[in-house]
């Protein structure tokens, strides 16, 4: 059975947010604005999508 996957895109700036918000987008490996990566689905990564969600755009697909 294959993981889920987390298709993780930045659209928003993180500069001026505070520091535990710049650290979680730095923790996903987004590096700048329209930067996409896959993640696998854990606790970990939804908890961190969840803190910055104002500034990034999350998909699911397997």
């Amino acid at each position: 059975m294959a993981s889920k996957k987390l298709k993780v895109t930045l659209v928003r700036s993180p500069a001026g947010r505070g520091r535990r918000h710049m650290a979680c987008v730095r923790g996903l490996g987004l590096r700048r604005i329209r930067h996409t990566v896959v993640l696998e689905d854990t606790p970990a990564v939804r908890g961190m999508i969840e803190k910055v969600d104002y500034l990034v755009k999350c998909e699911e697909f397997s």
